[in-house]
């Protein structure tokens, strides 16, 4: 199964994978990226025995492009939930994603049984215009990088040479141990449509319309020492979810904090209190009701 028609009528496209029963991952990816960044997990949710899904948010690659805000994409998840049958959920979001995440613990307190936030930066305290004329003065500068991104190359080898090449080094290196061909087709997904990185952009640095203070599940949040853009995300997400417990990662930059520790985290979100399952099926033990 790859897309899903909403209740409105839009198109969701999602991955659920990983493995065949068991507690579920709710993932929100950072940007630009989409569902591939949990396809590079599978072998670490086999081996969790995780199930982990990802859905596309509005404007990257097949899903509809809309006007969308922090609740309105956290809307659409429950959403997609309901229709595959799952209930509770474990809610992880890497970078930008960290946000979504947050939001959906936030405001839907009843499926989410726990919280993962990776390398998030803090929530802006300013923000003016709207969020359309915060997309349009982005527009140069994120469309010029995307050009010389160049996702329109036939070439998977060297799309994928030129994504690497634009992170930290240590992202980098970790991208490069992936198949060429999936770097690439992750790249034209993420870049088909401008509209999904644009929007997250425009929505990420301008205040968000959930307070995550709300957040009551247990959380956990993961930093990389040497994230120096996002690491003061940490201090900003304990102020206001206090029971939070925090990781920073020794040395550790943006990508390589999540990369590097798929296993980990998927364990540690869903022992011993996995918050995952499918409506219908045989619930384990351990799993929340």
């Amino acid at each position: 199964m790859e897309t899903l028609r909403l209740p409105d009528g839009r198109c969701a496209q999602l991955w659920l994978g990983g493995a065949d029963d068991g507690p579920v991952v709710l993932f929100f990816h950072g940007t630009p990226d989409t569902r591939w960044a949990v396809r590079f997990a599978e072998a670490a949710a086999l081996d969790a025995d995780v199930r982990l899904l990802c859905v596309n948010r509005p404007g990257y690659g097949l899903s509809s492009p809309a006007a969308s805000t922090y609740s309105s994409v956290v809307d659409d998840a429950v959403a997609v939930l309901d229709l595959l049958g799952i209930g509770r959920v474990a809610a992880l979001g890497m970078s930008v994603g960290g946000g979504y995440a947050a939001a959906f613990a936030a405001r839907h307190p009843d499926r989410a049984g726990a919280l993962g936030v990776v390398a998030t930066l803090p929530m802006p305290y300013s923000g003016t215009g709207t969020v359309e004329e915060a997309m349009d003065g982005a527009r140069p500068e994120l469309e010029g990088w995307a050009r010389d991104i160049d996702v329109t190359d036939p070439d998977d080898t060297a799309l994928a040479g030129r994504w690497a090449a634009a992170l930290p080094e240590q992202d980098g290196a970790l991208v490069r141990r992936w198949p060429a061909a999936d770097v690439a087709a992750s790249a034209r997904e993420a870049l088909a449509d401008h509209h999904g990185f644009l929007r997250d952009a425009a929505l990420a640095f301008r205040p968000w319309d959930v307070d995550v203070s709300a957040v009551r599940c247990r959380t956990h949040l993961w930093y990389g020492e040497a994230d120096e853009r996002a690491l003061p995300g940490a201090a900003w997400f304990r102020a206001r979810i206090p029971h939070a417990s925090l990781v920073v990662r020794p040395g550790a930059t943006h990508l390589a904090t999540l990369v590097g520790h798929w296993p980990e985290i998927l364990v540690t979100l869903t022992r011993p209190e996995p918050c995952g399952t499918l409506r219908g099926g045989t619930p384990r033990p351990w799993e929340t009701p």
